[in-house]
């Protein structure tokens, strides 16, 4: 039986109760690669990433315009990755010169990358102009300036586009809502002579950049797509503004992304043909009342291509049930990984969802709270979910739409290594991201 939403389409229960992740099941992951491990199911990932283009292709194609998919590497990358969303017709966001040197290693080619980052040192933009980004993506006025000043000591234009902030509210959580003022990203439109205007004039009047677009973000994790009409009506007023005043016409707009997915079972995420039918209706209807042609597009859906498509492997330790104060018995179920695999619970008080997938149990659900083994009280994988009741150690226990943000900010709190990445294909695994060891970390120790 499939296992649906939020599982891994190659996701199986089967008559044993085991689970597969695409045909492989559990016990031999774990025997043949150990736990924590994050199982990223290939076939999944590459189908969204697929379902995203052609949505928004065949929309905008319909308004007489082009559209660029943007893999966002911030929810995770690896060469592997990044060659199958390249393979998939996406091209691929950076933000810092590690995730920057990914994607150049599994071969995407420059022109297909864009470099983001509030803080971008003169490295990560040098290197970014010497592999020829299609991009750099400017996030504040004095940046104008030092990409220009890089761009003539290489001797190349560089192609920037001005990120903005649209005031709109979006997102599931404050820490990932980046367009109210109020934060670090981008370039405000509030004002007459507001800062994303001016940004934009110092670029048309600096000879070493390029004014390729004007970018905006709006947030993570949305599940209205109506932030996204307003926030497109306002980049587009700015263009058509640019356009009056300057006689500059941008070629680009970039509307962001961050569609939100479904953690929890009964959750339903964005539909990408929808989101990219009504972005495409308000591009075209705001152009025709601004008398400004339709600009080329780009998006970005975020967790959207690979959040879903990885679950989270664990063993079951300790059991300890625990009676609250209004009676009530909380079963407390400790993992061999915890916040150093997954932040998000403990950042964000981000809800997941966990299973039992080792086994089949008649024994009635018990309320439980999975934890992990760090010393932190704040140290939860997942805050409420139901387990079996014989729930016990050696368990395999799995977390379900890990792929974004899990294995991106894991860290070694406790001198914990941080788990692999293993990839399920057709019946077969292969690790794209090896575990770390105690001798990893020791290496690093100059003594």
């Amino acid at each position: 039986m499939n296992l649906g939403t939020p599982w891994p389409a190659g996701a199986v229960r089967h008559d044993d109760g085991e689970v597969s992740f695409a045909g492989v099941r559990v016990g031999a992951l774990a025997a043949q690669h150990g736990t924590p491990a994050y199982v990223l199911d290939e076939a999944d990932l590459r189908a969204r990433a697929r379902r995203y283009r052609e949505a928004f292709e065949e929309a905008f194609a319909e308004i007489g315009t082009s559209v660029e998919v943007f893999y966002a590497g911030k929810a995770f990358l690896s060469v592997a990755v990044a060659r199958w969303v390249h393979e998939e017709g996406l091209r691929v966001d950076t933000a810092t010169a590690g995730e920057l040197a990914v994607a150049l290693r599994a071969g995407v080619p420059g022109a297909a990358i864009g470099l983001h980052g509030n803080n971008k040192s003169d490295a990560e933009i040098r290197t970014a102009l010497e592999a020829g980004v299609g991009r750099i993506i400017v996030d504040s006025l004095v940046e104008v300036d030092r990409v220009a000043a890089l761009a003539a000591e290489a001797g190349v234009v560089a192609p920037v586009m001005v990120r903005v902030t649209t005031g709109v509210h979006a997102g599931g959580h404050e820490h990932i809502s980046t367009a109210h003022e109020d934060q670090k990203f981008g370039l405000s439109l509030a004002g007459e002579d507001s800062p994303a205007l001016r940004a934009l004039r110092a670029v048309v009047a600096r000879p070493e950049l390029r004014l390729v677009g004007i970018h905006s973000h709006i947030g993570s994790q949305i599940l209205d797509p109506h932030a996204y009409e307003l926030a497109a009506e306002r980049v587009l007023a700015l263009r058509a503004r640019l356009h009056a005043e300057a006689g500059v016409l941008v070629e680009e707009v970039d509307l962001g992304g961050g569609f939100g997915v479904a953690y929890l079972p009964g959750e339903a995420e964005l539909d990408a043909t929808e989101v990219a039918r009504a972005q495409a209706r308000t591009v075209a209807a705001v152009c025709e009342r601004l008398a400004t042609p339709v600009p080329r597009v780009s998006i970005e859906p975020g967790r959207a291509v690979v959040g879903p498509t990885t679950a989270t492997l664990y063993t079951v330790g300790t059991v300890k049930p625990v009676e609250l104060e209004d009676g009530r018995v909380r079963t407390y179920v400790s993992v061999d990984g915890g916040m150093s695999d997954n932040l998000r619970p403990a950042l964000y008080g981000a809800a997941y969802h966990a299973e039992i997938v080792s086994r089949r149990s008649t024994a009635e659900p018990v309320l439980a709270r999975v934890v992990g083994k760090h010393c932190e009280s704040g140290d939860i994988v997942v805050h409420e979910c139901e387990l079996p009741g014989d729930v016990r150690a050696g368990d395999l226990l799995a977390v379900a739409v890990t792929g974004a943000y899990g294995r991106s900010m894991a860290s070694n709190y406790n001198l914990v290594p941080r788990p692999p990445v293993v990839a399920v294909r057709e019946g077969t695994s292969r690790v794209l991201v090896r575990r770390e060891t105690l001798e990893d970390l020791l290496a690093l120790d100059e003594g």
